[in-house]
C-alpha cells in the first residue's frame, strides 16, 4: 500500500511576500528536458509548475499563469504578455514576460507557433516571480555535459518497461534521456 504524504502547515502567518521569498530560496527543479538541437540541458513552464506543489498547501497559496495578445503600433507580429501570479487570501505578486510570435516560422503550423510562444512565456514569467537562474541554458550559450548512456536493446529486460511506459503516455525522449537507442529499437517504441 502506498504510503500517504503528510502536508505540513506553517505553524505561523506569512505575509505574502515572505512565502513567496520562501519558494525562492528553497525551489528546485531540475533541467529534465534536452533538447538535441541545440544539445542542452532545460527545464519547461511545466517542470516549473510541478516544482511549487509542495509549496501550495503548506505555504497556503496558489500559483496561476495567465496570458495576452499585446497588440502594438510598432511591431508587425503579435506579442504574447503571459503573467505569472502567486495569491494568497490576501494579497497578490505578479511577474510578467513578453514574447514575439513569430508568424512566418518555417516547418511551424500556426497553433504551434502561438503554443511555442505561450511556452517560452510561461517559463520565463514563472522563472521572473520565482527567481530562477538560467545561466546555464543555452540562451546564455553554455550547455550542461552529457552522461554517458547504456545502450537499450530489445533483449534488455528494460525494453519491456520502455514499452509499458510508452504505451501509457509516455514520451520517447524521456526514455532517450537514460539510453541510447538501437535503431530496431528506436522504430519499434516509435510505432507504438
Amino acid at each position: 500500500m502506498a504510503e500517504k504524504k503528510e502536508t505540513k502547515v506553517l505553524e505561523r502567518d506569512f505575509t505574502l511576500n515572505e512565502k513567496l521569498a520562501i519558494i525562492q530560496t528553497e525551489f528546485k527543479s531540475k533541467k529534465s528536458r534536452f533538447n538535441s538541437f541545440g544539445k542542452y540541458n532545460f527545464r519547461s513552464a511545466e517542470d516549473i509548475l510541478e516544482a511549487t506543489k509542495p509549496f501550495l498547501l503548506r505555504l497556503g497559496v496558489s500559483v496561476t499563469v495567465t496570458e495576452s495578445i499585446v497588440h502594438s503600433q510598432f511591431n508587425h507580429f503579435p506579442m504574447l504578455c503571459s503573467t505569472a501570479s502567486i495569491k494568497d487570501d490576501i494579497d497578490t505578486i505578479q511577474a510578467t514576460a513578453i514574447v514575439g510570435i513569430d508568424l512566418e516560422q518555417k516547418g511551424m503550423q500556426m497553433p504551434q507557433k502561438f503554443g511555442s510562444a505561450s511556452s517560452y512565456g510561461k517559463k520565463y514569467a514563472l522563472g521572473n516571480l520565482f527567481l530562477i537562474d538560467d545561466t546555464q541554458d543555452a540562451d546564455h550559450g553554455k550547455a550542461e555535459p552529457e552522461t554517458k548512456k547504456t545502450l537499450l536493446t530489445m533483449s534488455d529486460p528494460a525494453f519491456d518497461k520502455a514499452k509499458d511506459f510508452i504505451a501509457k503516455g509516455g514520451s520517447i525522449d524521456t526514455i532517450k534521456k537514460k539510453y541510447e537507442l538501437a535503431d530496431n529499437v528506436a522504430e519499434a517504441l516509435q510505432s507504438l
